[in-house]
């Protein structure tokens, strides 16, 4: 393997962000997708890219850090939520709350645009690919390893306008938010639920009933789809040399699931931190550390709330017309009070999956999950299975 290639594990957006990041330094990048196509495991679902954590557009933050803004973006300042006794709230931001995307392998979406960003940048992406080991420098973002959250429900053609509505109500999605996002005429309606899995297909059932109920939904040619969510606040985001980015690391929003900031940002700092020598685990315990403790102690703080409590803040977010633009921001600073929550937010808010990060700067496999390396060549002996991203 030519020593000035680098090699990616996953075409996602974290994995793109950091190829396209690299190639634009003059680098040589080969990405490895395990599936036949980009966001394949996506397929045309609705997602809201978030605006309300940083100081500035999150399109503009993107073009900052040299990532493309060529797909479908449609902003919402304003939707409604319901409570679980069907009360409709409007709310409403002096800027957009969010911008809708699609995901998945079509024109116009989000993975696409990263793809085509990369390739035309000298990028080689191999779908139907797996990497097992990493020789030489690499990056590793093969996605979630285990459902701390999951959002099911179904993509559909539609009457209804652009517009999103979520409910929230734990008999729909426990400790979680049903939503509907429509654009264009086509939509996703989702439970998206963090506990409870087991019965998903009633939530899926009842959240389908309720938006029809609330909002008038028709699905035409519905197609049933879902997807987890990992959480998790890695000891290291690192395999002996190899940063590990996105969800394969554990980055993700422990509110609600708004993880695809985390993700590319992860992206470009491992990038950087090849180009530069820089050190990935501090600079990712900069960037990224501080919000993911803060949406932990906010994960913790909203399990408790259930049906009255959703209703209040609703009601006194109704009442005091708060800016829900601002009102976001503040909920996803990490403030001194959160820190010193922190430990008992830690007790509450565990992950399904278990740190298998090796600190071995031999270490050349993609996901380490051997006790030790007393043996020569013993990293031959943990090959992993990739999912996409």
């Amino acid at each position: 393997m030519p020593s000035d290639l680098i090699q990616i594990g996953g075409a996602g957006p974290a994995g793109l962000a950091a190829a396209i990041t690299l190639a634009r330094a003059g680098r040589r990048v080969r990405v490895h997708e395990l599936q036949r196509e980009v966001g394949h495991r996506f397929g045309g679902d609705f997602q809201g890219l978030e605006n309300w954590s940083g100081p500035h557009d999150v399109l503009d933050w993107l073009r900052d850090l040299g990532i493309t803004r060529d797909f479908a973006a449609l902003p919402f300042s304003r939707g409604h939520i319901f409570d679980a006794w069907g009360e409709r709230y409007e709310i409403a931001g002096s800027r957009s709350l969010f911008y809708m995307v699609e995901r998945g392998p079509g024109p116009g979406t989000l993975d696409t645009a990263l793809l085509e960003q990369a390739q035309s940048l000298g990028v080689e992406v191999r779908f139907n690919s797996r990497l097992d080991r990493v020789d030489g420098p690499g990056i590793l973002a093969a996605g979630p390893k285990a459902p701390d959250a999951i959002a099911v429900g179904y993509h559909f053609e539609t009457s209804l306008g652009d517009g999103f509505w979520a409910i929230l109500d734990d008999e729909l999605a426990p400790q979680g938010y049903a939503y509907l996002l429509v654009m264009g005429g086509r939509g996703t309606v989702k439970s998206c639920m963090f506990a409870g899995f087991k019965r998903e297909h009633e939530y899926v059932r009842r959240t389908v009933a309720a938006f029809e109920r609330l909002t008038g939904l028709d699905m035409i040619n519905a197609v049933a789809h879902g997807g987890v969510g990992n959480f998790h606040i890695p000891t290291r985001a690192s395999s002996g040399l190899h940063p590990i980015t996105g969800e394969e690391a554990g980055f993700q929003d422990f509110l609600w699931g708004f993880g695809m900031r985390y993700a590319i940002l992860s992206g470009v700092l491992a990038a950087r931190s090849l180009l530069e020598g820089a050190d990935y685990e501090a600079s990712w315990r900069r960037e990224l550390e501080p919000p993911m403790w803060s949406s932990m102690v906010n994960r913790a703080l909203f399990s408790l709330l259930g049906n009255p409590g959703y209703r209040w803040i609703l009601r006194r977010s109704r009442k005091r017309r708060w800016d829900a633009s601002r009102f976001l921001h503040g909920v996803y600073e990490p403030w001194p009070i959160k820190r010193l929550l922190l430990p008992w937010a830690r007790s509450r808010v565990t992950s399904r999956r278990r740190d298998e990060s090796c600190d071995h700067v031999d270490c050349a496999c993609v996901w380490c999950r051997h006790a030790g390396h007393e043996q020569i060549g013993a990293t031959r002996d943990c090959n992993s299975r990739l999912h996409a991203t």
